[in-house]
């Protein structure tokens, strides 16, 4: 047998987590001395032990780690609990994590107010150009909702162009429309071609017109952060007096393996 300071050494807890597991019901001592109250433990405990730990971790609360034990769960239907525990963590860390993207592009154009660089703007034309394309659906604008949606689809087109042949014949070029609803939004991931349209196709292939004035600004880095460059053009078209007169354009000028060494042409077409 154990004494509790062993038994915390093996299990890695600690003698305090012991006493409380002890006082609560959920894990009691082999034996307890009745003149010194020294705890004693056998190393066949530790199987409760771990699995306590493990559910505790995982944010189950002691009295439902109470309840899961005492129903005797076998090892593979508590794997399975677990599992499903861990997935769902995994998505909460997810979501944290996006939510955490978020709010730094809002706090990095909170700190640039009245800072923002407008030199790098420069008005163009765009020349018309034949893209072929996927469409998709996001829940709205945010870079975070675009992202998955846009990469998604040019992995399947990419795809769909090597099937059939086809070769791009510009960078990729992505642009938006409005969606069902006020929310969400179409995402059109294209890439410039010199073919007609077959009804063998993955993919569609559309015209894009020729736009005379575009306002057009280079993000740097991930598409993630985009958002401090978006709200920079549009100041500067406020400023000189411009109101959009389209969709706007992403295109990508380069796409490094490294999302951090993203080169992406942003073009707002102006009315």
């Amino acid at each position: 047998m154990f004494s509790i300071g062993d038994f915390a050494r093996h299990g890695r807890v600690s003698v305090r987590m012991l006493r409380h597991y002890d006082a609560i019901g959920l894990l009691q001592p082999a034996h307890v001395n009745r003149s010194t109250g020294h705890r004693a433990y056998h190393a066949a405990q530790l199987a409760r032990l771990n699995r306590i730990v493990a559910l505790k971790e995982l944010g189950f609360t002691l009295q439902q780690v109470q309840q899961i034990l005492d129903e005797e769960f076998s090892a593979e239907q508590l794997r399975g609990m677990l599992a499903l525990r861990q997935a769902e963590l995994q998505n909460q860390i997810e979501a944290d994590t996006a939510r955490l993207t978020r709010v730094r592009a809002r706090l990095q154009i909170i700190e640039a107010e009245g800072t923002m660089p407008t030199e790098d703007v420069i008005i163009k034309s765009l020349p018309a150009v034949r893209l072929a394309e996927l469409s998709g659906t996001a829940r709205n604008m945010d870079p975070q909702s675009i992202g998955p949606v846009i990469q998604g689809l040019y992995d399947e087109l990419c795809a769909g162009l090597e099937r059939a042949g086809v070769t791009p014949v510009g960078p990729a070029t992505g642009y938006y429309t409005d969606g069902e609803d006020a929310d969400t939004v179409v995402v059109h991931a294209g890439m410039p071609v010199n073919a007609e349209p077959d009804p063998a196709f993955e993919f569609d292939v559309v015209d894009l017109p020729a736009v005379e004035r575009a306002a057009t600004i280079v993000h740097r880095g991930s598409m993630d952060d985009c958002l401090p460059t978006y709200q920079a053009l549009a100041q500067w078209m406020e400023a000189a007096g411009h109101q959009p007169g389209g969709a706007e354009r992403e295109v990508t000028l380069a796409c490094p393996e490294d999302p951090a060494g993203m080169v992406t042409e942003i073009q707002t077409p102006i009315a």
